[in-house]
């Protein structure tokens, strides 16, 4: 006598929820990695063949094409922008000054941004894009 059954087990494992799932999961990533940084300024850095990386305290100097300045995400004028520095160097140990300008800027504008720096004895350093970045 037979008790057992002929039919067998068969594990199954249904996918058809996890296009879903991946769908939402991208939407959410791709939502999360903006809102990370809304006040980022755009600009485009001339790019370099060597590249140094700075890990000390920095202050950030940003000059974008139509020539507005921000020091820290600050916008500040250009006449305002030597009593800014001071402000922010009062606050650091060991100031260096990482300016980002961007690559349509005549070079004038930046030799008077680093005037400033120089006038203030402080080290300041230009920042570029990597050449695979």
């Amino acid at each position: 006598m037979n008790l057992r059954g002929r039919k067998k087990f068969h594990a199954e494992v249904s996918t058809s929820s996890l296009s879903d799932i991946m769908f939402f999961l991208m939407l959410f990533f791709l939502i999360a990695s903006t809102m990370v940084s809304p006040s980022v300024i755009k600009l485009t850095l001339p790019k370099a063949k060597y590249n140094q990386t700075v890990r000390k305290t920095e202050i950030a100097i940003s000059i974008t094409k139509e020539l507005k300045y921000y020091v820290n995400n600050k916008e500040v004028g250009f006449d305002g922008l030597e009593n800014e520095l001071v402000a922010e160097i009062q606050k650091v140990k060991e100031p260096t000054i990482v300016i980002r300008v961007d690559n349509s800027i005549p070079v004038q504008d930046l030799v008077n941004v680093m005037q400033i720096g120089n006038k203030l004895k402080i080290k300041m350093i230009l920042a570029t894009k990597s050449p695979n970045g």
